[in-house]
Order: C-alpha cells, then structure tokens, then sequence
C-alpha cells in the first residue's frame, strides 16, 4: 500500500479537500492500494476543516465533517511514498524537515496538463472562492490519478522531485 501525504498551510482548506477527493478517486482508479492523509506546514492542531471547505465539499458529495487539522512533521514526511503540496513553500518545508523528502514531492499542479502554478490559499475568501480552489484541487486529481499507474515518483522508486 502506497502512502500519499497532502501538504498545505492550515491543514483546514486545501489539503482536507486534496485528502477527501483523492480518498474517493484514487482507489477506483488505480490497480494498488492507497492511503491518503493531509496536514499543514503551519497547522494548529485539531482545527476543523473552514466552514467553506466543508460546504463546498458536501455540496460535491464528500464529507469533511470529522476533519481535524495535523500539523506536518518530520515523521509523516518520512512514512509518505509520495508527498504532494499545494505550493512552492510547503515543498521547502517538507525539504527543511526532511531533504531527502524531495526527491518524491511534487506539487498538486506538476500532475495536471496545465501550468497553474501554487493553488492560491481561500482562507478568508468568499464561498465562490473555494468553490474555484475545490474545481482546481479535483482537476489536478483527477489527472493525477491517471498518471499514476506508471509513476516513478515514488520514495525509493527513481525519478526526481517535481518543482
């Protein structure tokens, strides 16, 4: 079973709708088993998800309910097979707490056929602005899931850190 590990600030908007889309994508796409978590490079420990997160999230069919926010730490970025982050800066951090780390993270953007760049952060954004943050977040997935399958990405599996 592969370990995916979402990376964003709060571990409140981006990264629990990463986790929530990529839990219902993943394994009804690839042929391998999946485990998928989330946490924020600058969380505070047991937040719920922002109240838009989890409205854009059940109006999507996902539930976010029983999220609580994880700070990232040095041990989950060593127990992930695959790191994937929202921006530039949670990539540094996960290079800060772990160097090596970097050779299998990427950004959430490295995976989709467009070049979007960091997915801008909708803490304190209205409710259109997370519903435009959800669309990215289940676009970059959903290309991510088909281009898996032959991924060398992977910790200890060759191939190089995305930018």
């Amino acid at each position: 079973m592969k370990k995916i590990l979402f990376v964003c600030s709060g571990n409140t908007c981006r990264s629990p709708l990463a986790e929530v889309i990529a839990k219902h994508v993943l394994p009804a796409r690839l042929g391998f088993g999946v485990e998928v978590t989330s946490a924020g490079s600058s969380a505070l420990e047991g937040s719920p998800a922002s109240h838009y997160s989890a409205e854009v999230a059940r109006e999507h069919g996902f539930d976010l309910s029983g999220h609580r926010s994880r700070a990232l730490t040095a041990a989950m970025v060593r127990e992930a097979d695959l790191i994937v982050t929202m921006g530039s800066r949670h990539r540094e951090t996960v290079g800060n707490l772990e160097p090596g780390a970097l050779e299998h993270t990427y950004l959430l953007t490295n995976f989709s056929d467009h070049q979007l760049g960091d997915i801008p952060d909708p803490i304190g954004g209205d409710r259109a602005t997370y519903e435009r943050t959800y669309l990215v977040i289940r676009e970059c997935i959903d290309a991510m899931a088909g281009k898996l399958r032959g991924f060398d990405g992977w910790k200890n599996a060759g191939g190089g850190g995305g930018r």
